[in-house]
């Protein structure tokens, strides 16, 4: 049975190892997924520096050096704060390419401001870092299956040249 996952995380290697780039991760509501899926390919060992699961503000402010005032302002499921997991992973993992996953996986959780599904996946990179806004319909699975998708198709983007 064909996985697009694993293609994707295929063609993401095959990208990254022709270009001589790293990768590192920073997730929250995947917990881990998208490490995993780079780690289930023979030959990640090439370019994937490492991840960190970061569930807790405190861990991604330790860990990630996301900003206090980035958490307190616009909370963890924030544009602001999945740039920072990007960044943060980018620069403390010593890769060429971060991204960063927070959101509200459910079933719980959800506000009327931050509804379950509302997932932000950042790339950082050379320049400016890009981040995505997701509105998830699935359960907590397909939540963090379909964040994992897009975390792995912007960094193939990335990677490429084409963010």
């Amino acid at each position: 049975m064909p996985d697009p996952l694993g293609d994707q995380a295929r063609s993401l290697q095959d990208a990254c190892l022709a270009r001589g780039l790293t990768v590192a991760t920073a997730e929250s509501c995947t917990g881990g997924l998208v490490a995993h899926l780079i780690t289930e390919v023979p030959g990640s060992s090439g370019y994937f520096r490492g991840g960190v699961v970061a569930y807790s503000d405190s861990v991604k402010a330790s860990l990630l050096g996301v900003p206090d005032e980035a958490l307190a302002r616009h909370g963890a499921v924030s544009a602001q704060v999945a740039v920072a997991m990007a960044v943060g992973a980018r620069s403390r993992l010593h890769a060429d390419l971060g991204v960063g996953v927070t959101g509200v996986a459910g079933p719980d959780g959800g506000t009327d401001s931050k509804p379950v599904g509302l997932v932000y996946v950042a790339v950082a990179g050379e320049g400016a870092p890009s981040v995505q806004r997701f509105m998830w319909p699935h359960d907590r699975e397909g939540n963090k299956r379909a964040s994992a998708e897009a975390a792995l198709r912007m960094l193939l983007g990335a990677a490429e040249g084409r963010r």
